[in-house]
């Protein structure tokens, strides 16, 4: 549930604090107040897109901040995703500069805008005003329907995916075997060459490096043992034994001079790490010796690797990739020409989408039966006395979305065919209808809080009370909170939030809205049904249907 929104410097808004409460909650106010601008704000809060645009003009970034209370599956995901808080709530930011960049925040904790639609998506569910438009897409009926009927679609077009591969595969070889023979036995004769090399990873490298330690033997020799020589080994006095007597000499020179002391000490340091280069030294003689028998079969071997990198057309260092990656097109063909195995697999797996793209037309069915049913019910209090709805399954070539395609059919009265909801003629029906199956889905869900867009628009009279009393009623299960035109819907709010412009002192304009109370409501459902005249009489009429 929403239990705070903190708006600051969004389009037309400098600060707004707002507290929630569960029950069916509405925003009223004049055309421009910035009524939907609420939305909006609580949309970016909840991972939307956004630019510099949106920033109030003057400030330096807008700021949203959204507090819930979740549900235990919204908690799952935080404490996947290590965004868990200590009062256990979801605390969502987003931070626009008007340069155009994002930050977001979930209990205090950088986000990525993905992160915060993946949580929002278990927090609340938004219906907007052209909700009705979206409808009348193929492809919008289908999810509703899948939703509404908790079907795994994604096991369906996996399974459809990995058939419809192997099938495409057969086909190939069986339209064009002859080509796939000679591709295979091409491939065959380049992995066998390879085979025969056997290069390894990095052998590129070593043998090079070796190859240059190898020509270069003879001057390696000599140039070591000449350094050897002049630090340790030479007739005269080596550089070690002169740094040892230099030290010596300085060191009986401290007791007179203690400033002596470092230079006693870097000498030391020095002549300790002549040393130690004097046992490298040896040992790497010990290591390098003349082998022309070796420099011969590693000559032999690097013209073999770049013979092979020419012929294949690789550097040499990618000759084991290059072998790996042809191997497995070899293993690909092999299966692609084993015709028998390949129509078995392709059997099995025809056989595997078939089982659950049937268990999703059978959860179709019957959420198509229920759905129909509830909508037609609801079609009955919204003046549609007659009317029917339905949701046909019309049989369809297999695909990634099952064996069927979905749509939605409507009669508007008694006597009349249905016909799909695309070619319904009137705003006002398609406009109720809508409303009717966005209430009735939204039971399907477990987001707790829905919103409502004037969703009511196209609709008034005695329409638009049972249009208040259904979402009130949807307000008793779930937090329901509803931007709207309509009084008959306003005045079934448990709570009332008016939003209204404002002049500044700075001259500029502002959105600002507030609490209504019982005398405050009164006024403002008056407004809403007599205009900016309000009257005794209209007055009257908004206790009546307040109080109703």
């Amino acid at each position: 549930m929403l239990r705070t929104l903190s708006i600051r410097d969004f389009v037309i808004v400098d600060v707004i604090e707002l507290e929630f409460s569960a029950g069916f909650t509405v925003f009223t106010g004049e055309t421009g107040a910035g009524k939907s601008i609420l939305i909006d704000a609580l949309t970016l809060a909840l991972g939307g897109r956004g630019d510099a645009s949106i920033v109030r003009e003057g400030a330096s970034r807008a700021d949203i901040t959204a507090d819930f209370a979740v549900t235990a599956q919204a908690q799952a995901w935080l404490d996947a995703h290590e965004f868990t808080s200590e009062d256990g709530g979801a605390l969502l930011r987003r931070v626009i500069d008007n340069a155009g960049r994002s930050k977001a925040y979930i209990n205090g904790v950088a986000a990525t805008a993905a992160q915060l639609r993946e949580l929002g998506d278990l927090l609340v569910d938004i219906h907007g005003q052209h909700a009705h438009q979206s409808l009348l897409k193929t492809e919008a009926q289908r999810e509703l329907l899948d939703n509404q009927a908790g079907a795994n679609v994604r096991d369906v077009s996996i399974a459809y995916k990995a058939w419809r591969g192997v099938a495409k595969q057969l086909e190939e070889f069986e339209t064009n075997a002859a080509n796939v023979l000679l591709e295979r036995e091409r491939i065959e004769w380049q992995v066998g060459e390879l085979d025969k090399l056997a290069a390894k990873p990095g052998e590129w490298t070593e043998i090079g490096n070796e190859h240059s330690r190898l020509s270069h033997a003879a001057s390696l020799l000599e140039g070591a043992q000449e350094a050897l020589s002049v630090i340790s080994e030479s007739e005269e006095q080596p550089i070690v034994s002169q740094l040892a007597s230099l030290n010596q000499k300085l060191a009986k020179l401290v007791s007179v001079d203690t400033e002596l002391q470092p230079v006693v000490d870097l000498i030391e340091s020095a002549r300790i790490q002549l040393q130690e280069s004097v046992y490298a030294l040896n040992t790497y003689l010990d290591r390098v010796e003349l082998d022309p028998e070796r420099l011969r079969q590693v000559d032999a071997r690097m013209e073999a690797l770049h013979s092979a990198a020419r012929k294949f057309r690789v550097d040499a260092d990618e000759l084991p990739a290059e072998h790996a990656r042809l191997a497995e097109q070899l293993a690909r063909l092999a299966d692609a020409t084993d015709m028998d195995g390949l129509r078995k697999q392709e059997q099995k797996l025809k056989a595997d989408y078939l089982e659950v793209a049937k268990l999703l037309s059978a959860q179709r069915a019957t959420a198509a039966r229920a759905l129909g049913e509830a909508v037609t019910k609801a079609m009955q209090d919204l003046n549609m006395t007659g009317g029917r709805f339905e949701v046909a399954l019309h049989p369809s070539e297999p695909s990634a979305k099952g064996l069927e395609q979905v749509e939605f059919m409507v009669a508007g009265h008694a006597g009349v065919a249905p016909r799909p909801l695309a070619k319904v003629a009137s705003g006002g029906e398609l406009a109720r209808i809508s409303l009717a199956i966005s209430v009735i889905t939204s039971h399907a869900t477990t987001v707790p809080t829905l919103i409502f867009d004037e969703v009511d628009s196209g609709i008034g009279g005695g329409v638009a009370e049972v249009v208040g009393r259904l979402l009130k009623r949807l307000g008793q299960e779930r937090q329901v909170l509803c931007v709207t035109h309509l009084p008959q819907v306003a005045s079934q709010g448990n709570s009332h939030f008016q939003v209204a412009k404002s002049t500044l002192d700075n001259g500029k304009t502002a959105s600002r809205i507030e609490v209504l109370d019982a005398k405050a409501r009164v006024e403002e459902v008056a407004r809403m049904l007599g205009g900016l005249e309000i009257t005794a009489t209209t007055r009257k009429h908004a206790r009546e249907l307040l109080a109703s």
